[in-house]
Formats: structure tokens, sequence, C-alpha cells
């Protein structure tokens, strides 16, 4: 058994339950946020979950239970998380904020910040991700600039595009991440600071020019990925092809985000602004979750 979880714009998140027969249950729905809920994070052990309301603070939940566990904020100086993510082992969480000023702090699971990093060379932060191994982090910051550091201290890179960025989705193995571009592109590089800017492959044909769109790596060895788009479809793309495989439809209005289930290779979920969210899976007929 395994889980899903969606975030409203009317403040609250819902997790739901995935079978092993693939059906998919209605269990909890998560209230506290007084803003739209704009980001979600599962611990690696998929144990608990973090909600990050837009321009507020981020909690995270038990998800067996739904009990709030903690906050992650500075009271002292008011500090709104933007995104967080969690260190591999499921212990720490990573969070990034821009109000008052820029700030990357890492936060115990009762909410205590054990680090913090802030002042002029700290970017803002719009989406975060960590590799598997915990040592480098990746960030996208000021519209088109990839943020790439090793971390707690070392190295650093910045990685610039020509458009503006609206996601970053890493590969399950740290290897590699794709960028979602206003441009109506998805970029993927290497993920090194070693190496160069260059772009290892680029993925086009679904729609993007003014909303954030969420795409991911997906199937059997990540060896393909997913996007949703502007045009009320999900885009599906081998590695190695700059065409999609494989349109999806069945939403009526722009899929903002998608997901593969790492546990079930062979099952997609897509979130979207007519307010369901559907679940597909290879071989079958996708069917809305439900409508919120």
């Amino acid at each position: 058994m395994g889980g899903i979880a969606s975030s409203s714009s009317d403040c609250t998140a819902i997790i739901w339950t995935v079978e092993d027969d693939d059906t998919v249950a209605y269990k909890h729905c998560l209230t506290g946020h007084e803003k739209p809920i704009s980001f979600l994070s599962w611990s690696p052990d998929d144990t608990m979950l973090i909600t990050c309301g837009n321009n507020e603070t981020s909690k995270l939940w038990d998800v067996k239970t739904s009990t709030l566990l903690a906050t992650f904020s500075d009271p002292k100086r008011r500090r709104i998380s933007s995104c967080a993510i969690w260190f591999p082992s499921s212990d720490k969480v990573l969070c990034a904020s821009s109000e008052p000023d820029n700030r990357i702090f890492t936060c115990d699971l009762g909410g205590n910040v054990l680090d913090a990093w802030e002042g002029e060379r700290i970017p803002k932060i719009s989406d975060l991700a960590i590799s598997p191994d915990g040592w480098l982090v990746i960030g996208i910051c000021s519209e088109k600039n990839i943020w790439l550091c090793e971390f707690p201290q070392g190295k650093e890179k910045v990685i610039r595009e020509e458009r503006s960025i609206t996601s970053l989705s890493l590969s399950r193995d740290g290897q590699f991440f794709i960028v979602n571009l206003k441009s109506e592109e998805i970029h993927l590089r290497k993920l090194d600071v070693d190496v160069g800017d260059g772009v290892d492959d680029v993925f086009k044909g679904h729609r993007q020019g003014k909303y954030v769109i969420r795409s991911c790596f997906g199937g059997s060895g990540c060896s393909f990925v997913a996007s949703g788009s502007e045009d009320s479809k999900i885009y599906i793309w081998q590695r190695k092809c700059k065409t999609p495989i494989k349109v999806l439809t069945g939403h009526s209005m722009i899929v903002n985000s998608v997901t593969w289930n790492p546990a079930k290779p062979h099952m997609l979920a897509s979130a979207s602004d007519n307010r369901t969210v559907r679940i597909w899976v290879a071989g079958t007929t996708a069917h809305p979750l439900v409508e919120v």
C-alpha cells in the first residue's frame, strides 16, 4: 500500500491510499494553513508529509494519523518558507525562504532550526531538490538561474537559462535533473557541479507560456519524462526522444503537475485546474480520483 497527496487553493491537502490492486481511496484531509498550499514533499520513508502554504509556513504531518507534528519557521524573524525538502535519512528538512530576506535553513522534525545560511550571496529559491546521498542541493532562483551547491558549504555553481524556469525534478538515482521553461521546453542535465552548463536533452511538444507546470521522471529505471501542459493534456517522452511518444487526454483545464508512482512504475497521477486528480495505469483507462 502506498499513498498520494494533493493540495488545493482552499488551503487544504488530501492524502489518498493506493491499494495493491491500483485502486485509490480517500484517507485524510489536512487543515491548518491560511493560504493555498503550493508545495508538497513526502518523506523518503513515506511516513510523513510536508505542506508549504503560498507565502506562509511549512507544516509537517504524520501520514497515518494526519497529526500535525511541527511547523517549520523562524518565529523571531517571521520567516516564510517557500519550499521544503527531505534529507534522505528522513530525520531533517531543508527549507528555503525569501521573506523578509533570502535564507536557507535546516530543521529537525520538531521544527527547530539547526543551521542557516543567509546574506547577499544566498539566492531567492522557488524550488528545491537534494541528491539521494544528501550532499548536493539544487534550487531554482531568480527566475532563470539553476543553483547547485555541495552541502553544507562546498562548491557552488550557477547555470543560467534564457527563459523563465517554473519547476525542477530530480531522477531517483540523483544522476540527472529536468527543468520546465516557459519557452515550452524541458531541459535535462547531469547533476554535477564539475560538468559544463550544456543541456543533455531537450523535450518539446507540450504547451507552457504563462503558468507553473511540473514534470517528473518515471517508469522502470526512470526511463521516461512526463509533464503537464496548458492545453489540458499530459505528455510523455522516452529519455532518448525529443518528441512525445504518448499524449494523455481527459482533463478539461490546465494540467499543473504530474508525478510517477515510484513503487508502481506503471502508475502516473496528474492534477488539473478542473479540480480533479487523475490516476493513469498502463493498459487501462484513467479515471478521475476526486473532484475537490
